[in-house]
């Protein structure tokens, strides 16, 4: 396998051909570079001499805005050598140069015969301010490097023998650093066939292989382990190090050896290098402790879901034994877990989203919630993801990946997600699938260790052809048909409406349809509500709110009447027929001296006013 990067061995191929170079993208990087007989992790400056030395290269002159230029490598052969072909006057190895002093060794370099050289231009992006908005300097300066891209001929060296491959014609190239391709004027390359614009991309699986080889000696206990732990350690690192570079690598090896963490646990060690937090709460003992009597817990406070429950249980387990995307050749990106609450409203859907982060992190406040009702307009995904690059407020960032990277094991709730505009839900691809996200500063957020949930209402009603809109299913139906009736409708909406079938299957089989709220779960609702306002009352005014059964089965009818808007509906009920005649009732009512009182009659006129009457 060729371990040269591609844009290495592009300008290889094209320096009979091409005079200038323009290499954007990923030019920080560490690149694998021949060393002896192995091979070895080094910059740019150092493949490319590398690369450049086998084409019979004798030195490269290096440029920078702030330093000026010097010879490379810093050898002393070449040191003199560099400053008699270019007069260099060196101080401190290095020696100042304007725009115009660096057009004059571009014209120099080109056209120098004695020995093969060529022209770095480090730090391009920041030669000028704007790129396209040039001052005369600076635009004479770039119509100069593009007459002489065109100006240049292919050299063949004094004294060379043409028979040998040295002895052939080629340009001494001049190569441009910048960050982005339009970080250099439009025109310039555009405007010159002998101008090469190349990308220097993250490296693809095998390269990281190679470096996951390379770097194994500095994980503890690397070097003692046997071929097939060997093996596994590549898998895993490769996996977890996809779409970072080979100098992040680099980082998370080094960071293993500091801390001591040995290569089987390499996914701990990205994780630690791409998250910034060291330990990981997925496999913390107590979370397991906590997470075996998670049923329990929950039905505690979610009443009447039992699909629900179990399916909320079941990914939890799966995210502690690290079973997420075990099925797929490579899951360890994927978020830990992901959930679609479908159903009525009101029948426990947020509720459950914040029971889960309560009984994760101890605080049910603790999740990430957005009302998808807010990104319905598709320039809002700006406010969702952050701008794109050049656009105003791109360098704040997303409010969803600013989030998540400030909390990256978090739950993330996504509500009424069928409200956002769908070029928005086109990010959940990415999110779900590669478990990360980079927002218009180039910042990436990793969505790994969070469980994502979306809750929609998708499927209780439906549009007629008059675009009225129907009931589509009722407190009334079984649970078969509740759940048969809205799948469909969900299965609808991203296949037919969207035309994002891709999406459905990103999510799989996590949709949990919720039930409606029948008669017995609303007495558990309603049972709830009021022990929490009779709590409330004894914290405000240390009474006891005493309510005989009558008054107690009377106010349960009044707010059981209507069960379509579930759990919240009662607790609208429950407001207006009783906490706010209540209210009134004690205002009014001495408490001085009192430890409890009772409530004897819930009344109501002609005019619908409710009355409580305390004694």
């Amino acid at each position: 396998m060729n371990t040269s990067p591609r844009w290495i061995r592009d300008i290889e191929r094209l320096l009979p051909i091409r005079s200038q170079y323009i290499v954007a993208g990923n030019i920080r990087d560490s690149f694998l570079t021949p060393f002896q007989s192995n091979l070895t992790l080094a910059p740019l400056t150092r493949c490319l001499w590398t690369a450049l030395q086998a084409q019979d290269c004798k030195f490269l002159l290096i440029y920078n805005p702030v330093e000026g230029l010097r010879p490379y490598p810093n050898e002393p052969e070449v040191i003199e050598l560099a400053s008699r072909l270019f007069s260099l006057k060196l101080q401190d190895g290095v020696m100042p140069t304007s725009l115009e002093g660096l057009t004059g060794i571009m014209e120099k370099v080109a056209a120098q015969r004695e020995a093969r050289c060529g022209l770095l231009i480090d730090f391009a992006s920041r030669l000028v301010r704007q790129p396209d908005h040039l001052d005369a300097t600076e635009h004479r300066f770039f119509v100069a490097a593009e007459r002489l891209s065109l100006a240049a001929n292919p050299i063949v060296p004094r004294g060379a023998d043409i028979a040998t491959p040295h002895g052939k014609a080629r340009f001494n190239p001049i190569i441009w650093l910048v960050n982005r391709a339009q970080d250099m004027p439009s025109w310039f390359a555009l405007d010159s066939a002998r101008i090469s614009t190349l990308t220097a991309t993250l490296p693809d699986f095998e390269i990281r292989q190679e470096a996951a080889l390379i770097l194994g000696v500095r994980f503890p206990g690397f070097t003692a382990s046997e071929p097939a732990q060997r093996d596994k350690y590549l898998k895993q690192f490769c996996d977890s190090s996809e779409g970072l570079s080979l100098s992040d690598m680099s980082d998370i090896a080094q960071l293993a050896d500091r801390q001591g963490i040995s290569f089987q646990d390499v996914d701990d060690a990205a994780q630690s290098f791409k998250m910034g937090i060291v330990e990981n709460p997925w496999k913390k003992d107590y979370l397991r402790a906590k997470i075996a009597d998670a049923a329990t817990f929950i039905e505690d406070r979610v009443k009447g879901q039992p699909q629900a429950v179990t399916k909320t249980v079941d990914i939890l387990m799966r995210s502690v034994m690290g079973l997420t995307g075990a099925h797929a050749r490579s899951g360890g990106n994927r978020p830990r877990g992901v959930l679609f609450f479908a159903g009525p409203t009101g029948v426990g859907k947020t509720e459950l989203a914040k029971t889960l982060t309560q009984l994760i992190f101890g605080n049910e406040r603790a999740y990430i919630r957005f009302d998808m009702s807010e990104f319905a307009e598709e320039h809002a995904s700006a406010r969702l993801l952050g701008a794109p690059p050049g656009y105003i407020g791109y360098d704040a960032g997303g409010e969803l990946t600013n989030a998540v990277r400030e909390k990256p094991f978090s739950v993330v709730l996504f509500d009424e997600i069928e409200k956002a505009h769908p070029r928005i839900l086109d990010k959940f691809l990415q999110i779900l699938e590669d478990g990360r996200l980079t927002d218009g500063r180039g910042d990436t957020a990793y969505f790994s260790e969070a469980i994502l949930i979306f809750t929609s209402n998708l499927g209780i009603t439906v549009e007629d052809e008059h675009g009225r809109r129907s009931q589509n299913v009722s407190p009334d139906d079984h649970y078969d048909v509740v759940e048969s009736r809205v799948r469909s409708a969900i299965q609808d909406y991203f296949k037919f409406r969207l035309s994002r079938p891709e999406i459905l299957n990103r999510i799989g089989d996590n949709i949990v349809v919720f039930n409606f709220i029948s008669a017995p779960v609303a007495e558990l609702i309603f049972d709830s509500m009021l022990k929490n306002v009779i709590n409330r009352i004894h914290e405000e005014h240390k009474v006891t709110l005493q309510l005989p059964d009558p008054i107690r089965a009377k106010l349960l009818e009044l707010c059981r009447r209507d069960l379509g808007n579930g759990g919240r509906g009662i607790g609208n009920q429950l407001e207006s027929a009783f906490i706010n005649p209540l209210s009134r009732a004690l205002f009014k009512f001495t408490l001085e001296g009192r430890e409890s009182v009772t409530v004897t009659d819930i009344s109501e006129d002609e005019n619908r006013i409710v009355t409580v009457t305390l004694v």
